[in-house]
């Protein structure tokens, strides 16, 4: 499985964006003091992701980044897909011919993983995550309230 540190850097990034736009753009540089991720490495992140219609940069002052979309129709795979290229289990990329050229014993295993993952992460929306998230800080301050 290729999913490496840039499709879960992305799904984080746009999840802060998401969290912190209300209205407004985003500055990469919060993104980044917030998620401890580099600047320099958002910054490739979001070229991709604007390539992809997920983001848009509005430049000048007060500039920065804000959703391409409505966070609900933004699933995890396209952010995932615009990262990473590609999300793929299989060694061949689909091409058939990852045993000596040949399909290999197990091709159709990897092809059915890629299908439930592909399905399971389009599934997940933008928004979802955030009402996930914003749902867990609500609970996490009527706790700390309660103790105090």
């Amino acid at each position: 499985m290729r999913l490496t540190t840039k499709g879960r850097f992305a799904v984080t990034a746009m999840l802060d964006l998401a969290m912190n736009a209300q209205g407004n753009a985003v500055k990469l540089n919060a993104i980044s003091e917030r998620q401890s991720i580099s600047l320099s490495y958002l910054e490739q992140l979001f070229s991709k992701l604007r390539r992809a219609g997920l983001v848009e940069s509005i430049r000048g002052p007060g500039g920065g980044y804000i959703l391409g979309r409505p966070a609900d129709s933004i699933n995890i795979a396209q952010i995932i897909t615009a990262a990473e290229d590609r999300l793929d289990a299989t060694l061949c990329s689909g091409q058939e011919n990852c045993h000596g050229g040949a399909r290999c014993l197990t091709h159709n295993l990897w092809e059915n993983l890629n299908h439930t993952i592909n399905s399971y992460l389009s599934s997940v929306t933008l928004a979802g995550l955030l009402e996930q998230e914003q749902s867990k800080q609500s609970e996490q301050t009527v706790t700390l309230t309660h103790i105090y």
